[in-house]
């Protein structure tokens, strides 16, 4: 059975710092693209940041996903969090990229920005 599981959402201050993990299992994560994504209330869910099989670190602005192959785990670290940030995060699995929705979803993190 593949298992996507997301830790590490909570409740932090504005400025402050996350670090989500998403434990694998059940699949070959060596062959697959990761990717981390949120969903805001009554907003659509998007794309945060992807990484490929072979990169280490991937940073899109204040996000940094990393991943490591022999623990079967990817991570997002979110740095000077906003308000506009909170939303639930999702880690997602794919084996063609993620200009489509990836077929592997986790049941999502609550990340809570606020004062």
């Amino acid at each position: 059975q593949v298992r996507l599981e997301e830790s590490g959402g909570g409740l932090v201050h504005p400025g402050g710092s996350l670090r989500l993990s998403c434990a694998t299992s059940g699949l070959i994560f060596s062959r697959y693209d990761m990717a981390w994504y949120r969903q805001a209330p009554g907003k659509k869910r998007e794309l945060v940041v992807s990484i490929t099989t072979v990169a280490r670190n991937t940073y899109a602005g204040r996000f940094t996903i990393s991943r490591d192959n022999a623990k079967n785990a990817v991570y997002l670290q979110m740095n000077n969090l906003q308000p506009e940030d909170t939303a639930v995060y999702y880690c997602a699995a794919s084996l063609r990229g993620f200009k489509e929705l990836p077929e592997l979803w986790g049941q999502g993190t609550q990340v809570t920005v606020s004062s």
